[in-house]
């Protein structure tokens, strides 16, 4: 099960008080390329983090939190590709970098559920690589007999890290592995394929649907079954995102389906139960311009969005719909938000 899964189960057992508290980083494409925030459900931004002393190389394109809050990985667009600190209510001393560095720039990262591995996306052949974790990176894991066929943009690990799905900009636009500390031999692609580039790849909570946001032409947005290989797509949603789905994310007790995109209102969300529902109204206060990036906190309270226009990240109270946009933090992004991601409750 993955970590924000457990979150909501615990949360709605009694077993974790009160609202989320926890802290909020966004990659980002101007120096320091990474920022964070304290952040509480219901109050919103705390005062920005000081910068880490060594900062990322270059624009900031991914970031995650490890599953038990301990670490931060930011990927980006100049070598080393990928940073890694340790995060304690703050940057700690950068770690060594891997012993094999990716070979071109970094799109997209994410750990596994159980925090064992950290998977990474680019856009340079093999275009997907996979290191183990332990408070540092191990030796690269050899790459899959069939390797995506292109550049890739987002990649994701079901909820019980037995597969690993990639999105990429060639057909058929999103790969899937089974993952056993290595890659296996990739899934049949699905019957229907999404329409174009992949840009982003989502599983839902209980690992039974996988959604991805893609390039022209609509719908966007493309979502299908998932048992350990494709089913049948599902129908498309009524009212599709308007332009391209850039980021996509499911909520934690897999109720919303949530898409970033291109065109106004940049952020759009559906109701889930083995497809698409009506979508939700927009936000009253939309974000400022080209959704990139869109997730939930821990205990699917809130929902952020990073964008192309200031203040960068935008964030929203969520209860079957959006609630009014909390107030900007105090010291703003310096540049575009392509990635936010919130650390475990």
């Amino acid at each position: 099960m993955d970590p924000n899964s457990l979150n909501a189960i615990k949360g709605a057992a009694g077993g974790e008080a009160g609202p989320y508290e926890g802290d909020m980083a966004v990659a980002h494409d101007i120096s320091p390329y990474i920022t964070a925030y304290p952040f509480t459900s219901g109050t919103g931004f705390g005062t920005k983090y000081a910068d880490p002393a060594t900062l990322p190389s270059g624009r900031g394109n991914g970031v995650a939190f490890s599953p038990d809050g301990a670490d931060i990985v930011v990927l980006h667009t100049t070598s080393p590709y990928i940073t890694a600190y340790p995060w304690s209510s703050g940057f700690g001393t950068k770690y060594s970098d891997p012993a094999t560095l990716l070979p071109g720039r970094g799109w997209d990262v994410v750990f596994s559920p159980d925090g064992a591995d950290l998977a990474v996306v680019h856009d340079s052949s093999p275009f997907v690589s996979v290191y183990p974790w332990s408070s540092g990176f191990g030796t690269m894991y050899s790459n899959p007999s069939t390797l995506p066929p292109g550049n890739s943009y987002d990649i994701a690990f079901s909820p019980d890290g037995a597969d690993l799905a990639v999105a990429h900009a060639y057909t058929p636009y999103v790969t899937v592995y089974p993952w056993s500390s290595g890659f296996g031999t990739k899934y049949a692609d699905p019957a229907t394929l999404p329409t174009s580039h992949g840009y982003a790849v989502a599983f839902n909570s209980d690992g039974a649907a996988i959604a991805v946001g893609h390039n022209s032409p609509s719908p966007y947005v493309t979502a299908y079954p998932w048992s350990s290989g494709f089913g049948t797509k599902y129908a498309d949603p009524s009212t599709t995102p308007t332009n391209h789905g850039m980021h996509t994310t499911f909520s934690p007790d897999g109720a919303d389906l949530a898409v970033a995109h291109s065109d106004s209102p940049y952020v759009s969300v559906y109701p889930w139960s083995s497809g698409f529902g009506t979508k939700y109204a927009d936000p009253a206060t939309l974000p400022a311009g080209h959704g990139r990036g869109v997730t939930f906190s821990p205990d699917g309270a809130d929902l952020a969005v990073a964008h192309q226009t200031s203040p960068y990240v935008s964030v929203y109270p969520w209860s079957s719909g959006f609630g009014t946009k909390y107030s900007d933090p105090a010291t703003l992004l310096t540049g575009i938000g392509d990635r936010v991601a919130f650390s475990p409750a």
